[in-house]
């Protein structure tokens, strides 16, 4: 029988309950790769057993340089 998650207002159905994650740490990463940005990554820390963290790294694309003087 499929479950409910709920988090700041949303809800889904799951197929099954979560184990590992509650609601609020599902709705916190999914803020999390909304803020990262297009080039990045969040990552997942675990720790004795329960997920501790949450790592964003974020990546910026630098401006070509030096174009004028390849001409």
């Amino acid at each position: 029988m499929p479950i409910g998650l709920s988090a700041n207002g949303s809800s889904i159905r799951l197929p099954r309950p979560l184990k590992v994650l509650t609601p609020e740490q599902v709705a916190e990463i999914d803020r999390a790769l909304e803020e990262v940005g297009p080039f990045g990554e969040v990552r997942l820390v675990k720790a004795k057993g329960k997920v501790r963290f949450i790592q964003r790294l974020e990546s910026r694309e630098l401006p070509r340089g030096g174009e004028e003087e390849a001409k």
